[in-house]
């Protein structure tokens, strides 16, 4: 959510669409940069820690005044909001409150998120109950998020199976809003450093992952990767991880052939990607798979599960694989250990299919789809001025 929103941000800034961004952060402040305006309010103690770096504030409502008072200045023909977050819920309600046409997108699959993070909390009982009482959370979070995302007038979402569920469950239009990559800073290695392409009889054969090291991103799995790895007679090769998150010390105790990098970003991170030969993705609950795209424009090719947004992302046997049992995963990696040529083959396509994912074609995308619904629902038509105008009410994460 946070990278899209950067991105939309920048797209807006080079095309030189007016554009304000309210966030929250650890200071207030409004900073102009062309024709983007940012509005930070200051995030305060009363809520709870989502993650490291966000936090949701019970008592964020007080910034109203000062919010509303930069969005009548701003004259906005559409407030976007990307989720139930304390902003999202301030700029719904100030959508109401002005009369403006509300956007929505869908960036994060909470009820998910939820059943991952209490499941431990019963780890005391019996497997089946806590099946059930997962399934409650999980089931209770979703017909929560949806009455929020009826509110808006359209919505948006970043694969297919959002989209049904958006539409079928709230009666509203939904548009796709997918991901796009920067295709110039991630790319294969022989491209950074003029060097020839990677020698894939070099052992040890790099098994990458990038992204927060949390519960609801099924990180165990790469422990359990590793020694199911090395139970199929298969030793020669190293993880590399990039990211933190709360499971990263168990992960060092639990994993002996793993690298951990932290956070990385910019050139570093690329330089992380390009060197490696698969990547490998076991969250279930992600809605698209940002880190992915990333990898497959590194010229990676990735495997991921059978659940959620990555698996749109992936051609199987071209681009990557989809698994649907840990066996699989150890299957397609000892293949690819063990034909070398297919695997270059592979990293040559799964590059030219992301250099294909641009973000300005999305963006444009949007664009066209909030034109679409002021021409077509007159409760929409408060103004013709879209094509110069849009507000987005988003998180900013770190």
């Amino acid at each position: 959510m946070a990278n899209t929103s950067r991105q939309f941000e920048a797209f807006a800034r080079k095309r030189g669409l007016p554009f304000l961004t309210v966030c929250g952060g650890t200071q207030d402040s409004v900073e102009t940069d062309g024709s983007v305006t940012r509005m930070t309010r200051r995030r305060g103690p009363i809520g709870f820690a989502l993650d490291k770096n966000h936090v949701f504030d019970f008592a964020f409502w007080r910034h109203i005044s000062s919010v509303e008072k930069g969005l009548r200045a701003f004259n906005p023909d559409v407030i976007h909001v990307t989720g139930p977050s304390d902003v999202g819920q301030l700029g719904v309600f100030l959508a109401h409150r002005l009369r403006v046409p509300l956007a929505a997108s869908w960036h994060t699959n909470v009820h998910e998120y939820l059943e991952q993070r209490t499941n431990p909390m019963f780890s005391f009982l019996p497997a089946n109950l806590r099946t059930k009482i997962g399934a409650f959370f999980r089931e209770s979070s979703l017909s929560a998020t949806l009455r929020f995302y009826k509110i808006a007038q359209m919505l948006f979402a970043p694969n297919q199976e959002l989209m049904e569920l958006l539409a079928s469950r709230t009666n509203k239009p939904v548009y796709p809003m997918h991901r796009g990559v920067n295709s110039n800073l991630f790319k294969p290695r022989d491209s950074q450093s003029g060097a020839g392409a990677r020698d894939l009889d070099c052992r040890p054969l790099t098994i990458g992952y990038v992204g927060r090291l949390t519960k609801e991103k099924n990180i165990r799995f790469l422990a359990e990767l590793e020694d199911s790895l090395l139970d199929s007679g298969f030793s020669d090769f190293r993880f590399l991880i990039v990211g933190q998150g709360a499971e990263e010390p168990w992960l060092r105790a639990n994993m002996d052939k793993a690298d951990f990098t932290g956070v990385l970003s910019g050139e570093s991170l690329a330089a992380a990607y390009a060197s490696m030969d698969v990547f490998v993705f076991p969250s279930r609950t992600d809605t698209y798979g940002n880190v992915v795209l990333e990898a497959l424009a590194s010229g990676v090719p990735a495997i991921v599960t059978e659940k959620g947004g990555p698996q749109f992302l992936i051609i199987p046997g071209e681009t990557g694989f989809i698994a649907r049992t840990p066996d699989d995963f150890v299957a397609h990696i000892r293949n690819l250990a063990d034909n070398p040529h297919q695997l270059q083959t592979m990293r040559e396509a799964s590059r030219a299919y992301a250099v294909n994912a641009s973000w300005d074609k999305i963006f444009d995308g949007v664009y066209a789809d909030y034109a679409r619904e002021l021409r077509n629902n007159i409760g929409w038509q408060k103004s013709a001025k879209l094509s110069a105008q849009a507000t987005v009410a988003t998180e900013r994460l770190g």
